[in-house]
Parts: structure tokens; C-alpha cells; sequence
């Protein structure tokens, strides 16, 4: 896919999962540290109970932004609060 084409397109997290996805991340920080690290699976409890919004994450985490399988949560917040 073209990059323009690509930009034009890119996949914003639902407002549900983006609300619990930073404050996930808020409450790792606040219980392991400023450099705690976690992937997209820490949004989701251990079972596959939404597969949809699993992959909706998983495209946001691993396509549109190519993030390594865990990264910092500061870095998480940025990115999900940049989106608007």
C-alpha cells in the first residue's frame, strides 16, 4: 500500500479501548514504575472474549505504529492521547 495511502487510513482505537488502554497503562506505572513496559494484550483480560477488539489493537499496535511486542506506557499514552 502507497504510504499516502496508507497515512489516509490508518485505524484509530475505539474510545472504550483507548479509555482503558491508558488507564491500564496509568495503573502499571503507578504499581511497577516510570519504565514499566507492557504490550497490547495487557487491555484485554486472559481470555479472547472480544476477538474484534483484539485485532483492532493489534493493528493499531503492530501495523499502523510497528511497535516492538512491549514498549514503555508513557510511550502508550502519547500515541493513544495524540490521536484526539
Amino acid at each position: 500500500m502507497p504510504a499516502l495511502l496508507k497515512q489516509s487510513v490508518t485505524p484509530l482505537l475505539p474510545k472504550r479501548l483507548k479509555e482503558k488502554a491508558i488507564q491500564v497503562c496509568h495503573k502499571k506505572i503507578a504499581q511497577k514504575g516510570d519504565n514499566v513496559g507492557l504490550s497490547f494484550y495487557a487491555f484485554f483480560a486472559n481470555k479472547n472474549d472480544d476477538s474484534e477488539l483484539l485485532m483492532q489493537a493489534a493493528t493499531w499496535w503492530i501495523q499502523t505504529h510497528q511497535l516492538d511486542h512491549f514498549e514503555k506506557a508513557h510511550k502508550i499514552i502519547k500515541l493513544l492521547e495524540a490521536e484526539g
